[in-house]
């Protein structure tokens, strides 16, 4: 896409979409270029500022990621995060080197001029208003004509900029929620500084995409693997607006379902929808494939390549189909597979990665660059009811990857009755559509309990509700005593073989929403 507002050179930070995401927020197209993307490439896209991601490397390596250094000579103002910030210190003649203090999570962030002196990029944010940092490196010496502009506790340069060459960085993350004010630095940085002033929409991306669809499908058939979750069901809808009747529509029924989805399914696509649904019961191939496995990698690879195999066999009753459309979100491209640039894999994702080279389709991934919360604006939009867009998160291994250890019918009943109970005081209390994700963890645990007056030897589930607004941070949900009591009375009275139920307090990072 030409004239593209903001361009973000990608250096493998596990949060570099957010930065493309908070900008969208504020209307402001953005594109995601790889770090080594040459003056060239990234003229091409007409940007009017560039913006310098974070990164797992260190710039002090021999192999460090480095970029074009003509970008500096554009004339157009950059921006560094973290990564990015170290990358612009040394490309301008200053040293970053180990520090002896890591800084990670909330720090406190000190403005040197609050007020009408204050930086362009901080201008209307307030001092002493907590930032995310995330580094073990720091700038030692800073380059010629840059000054400070921030700081935190560990890091006297928590912000620099050279106001003259309107080059800017930060050793924080403004990208990410925790970052209070991180929202207006980048909008400081695009609309005052760069002086950005077109808006996009999310209506903008949806005709894009259903004008690359008919063009990239066109005469053939798309074969579309639906979950009845959000993003498959957003896939789908789009796809039905854009080729209509070359779409054959997929349910497989995997025996990873909660209680009655496959019903709900039905019901959502074939009654509500009018869309010709088909159903495929692969119950016993999945759990046959998946018995004895209890490593959560191995889990999702064999569910991944399951669910190939039940699509190809369908896929040979259809004529002409030569697509597969997933329901690919960016958060799971990101913790599968490197991106635009070097990302650190955090787990493999039963939908990423391409397709084996057995395979004749070609992929078609419309919502591959979104994020939950962008789906569900992309759903309203095509007019999917609020009960279906709304819903939380339901990963695609399903409840699989909620077993700790092997995966059985047994522990399946015991899962899926417990993450009933859960949904269902949840929903009564009104704080299902508080919380981000909700669901139970079977943890092949035993302990020692007393009901009645007999001893028991029976499982311990986990409680997991986290709050968050796209999925890539997230804090455990703070549920009144009195409902988390309720929930646990229920489980342990209602749902044979369980005797204990703790509740999971971690917040991601460090830890991820799903167990496996």
């Amino acid at each position: 896409m030409k004239n593209v507002s903001i361009i973000v050179l990608d250096f493998g930070s596990q949060y570099t979409q957010l930065i493309a995401r908070r900008l969208r927020e504020d209307k402001i197209y953005c594109e995601i270029l790889p770090y080594h993307s040459t003056v060239a490439e990234i003229k091409a896209k007409n940007p009017k500022g560039i913006i310098l991601s974070g990164g797992p490397s260190s710039v002090y390596n021999e192999e460090a990621y480095t970029v074009d250094q003509a970008i500096y000579n554009l004339g157009l103002p950059v921006l560094g995060i973290c990564y990015g910030m170290q990358r612009i210190a040394v490309d301008f003649g200053g040293s970053v080197v180990r520090s002896n203090h890591h800084e990670y999570g909330k720090a406190e962030l000190k403005i040197v001029n609050v007020g009408e002196n204050c930086s362009p990029l901080l201008h209307d944010c307030d001092d002493d208003r907590i930032v995310w940092m995330s580094h073990s490196d720091k700038v030692d010496v800073l380059p010629d004509g840059f000054v400070v502009i921030a700081t935190s506790a560990n890091s006297p340069y928590a912000a620099i900029a050279n106001e003259e060459k309107r080059v800017y960085a930060m050793q924080y993350h403004p990208e990410v929620q925790h970052s209070e004010e991180g929202y207006l630095m980048l909008r400081n940085f695009a609309k005052n500084i760069c002086g950005v002033s077109e808006k996009w929409k999310m209506e903008h991306f949806l005709k894009e995409q259903i004008k690359i669809i008919r063009e990239k499908v066109g005469t053939g058939k798309v074969l579309c693997g639906l979950s009845g979750g959000v993003d498959s069901s957003v896939v789908a809808a789009m796809l039905y607006e854009a080729i209509g009747n070359q779409l054959v529509p997929v349910f497989v029924d995997n025996g990873l379902l909660r209680k009655g989805e496959r019903e709900e399914v039905e019901k959502v696509f074939k009654v509500n929808l009018k869309v010709p649904l088909i159903t495929i019961d692969a119950v016993d191939n999945f759990l046959g494939k998946l018995a004895g496995v209890s490593d959560p990698e191995t889990k999702r690879k064999i569910i991944g390549h399951t669910f190939i195999e039940e699509f190809e066999r369908e896929a040979k009753k259809h004529d002409g189909i030569k697509f597969l459309a997933q329901g690919t979100l960016y958060p799971d491209v990101i913790e599968s597979i490197s991106v635009n640039g070097p990302s650190e894999v955090i787990k493999s994702h039963h939908n990423v990665g391409g397709l084996p080279d057995w395979m004749d389709f070609e992929l078609i991934e419309p919502l591959r660059e979104l994020f939950k919360d962008e789906v569900r604006k992309i759903g309203l939009e095509l007019g999917l009811p609020a009960s279906m867009i709304n819903r939380h998160p339901f990963p695609g291994p399903g409840l699989a990857i909620r077993i700790m250890g092997d995966v059985n019918v047994p522990d399946l009943t015991i899962l899926r009755e417990a993450d009933v109970i859960l949904l269902d005081e949840l929903k009564a209390s009104g704080y299902y559509a508080k919380t981000w994700q909700a669901f139970v963890v079977l943890l092949n645990v035993k302990s020692v309990g007393v009901m009645g007056d007999n001893r028991t030897y029976d499982n311990t589930v986990a409680v997991r509700v986290v709050e968050a607004v796209d999925g890539m941070t997230a804090t455990f949900a703070h549920l009144p005593h009195d409902l988390l009591e309720r929930i646990s009375r229920r489980i342990i009275n209602e749902v044979d073989g369980v005797n204990r139920v703790v509740y999971d307090i971690s917040s991601k990072p460090p830890a991820t929403i799903e167990w496996e």
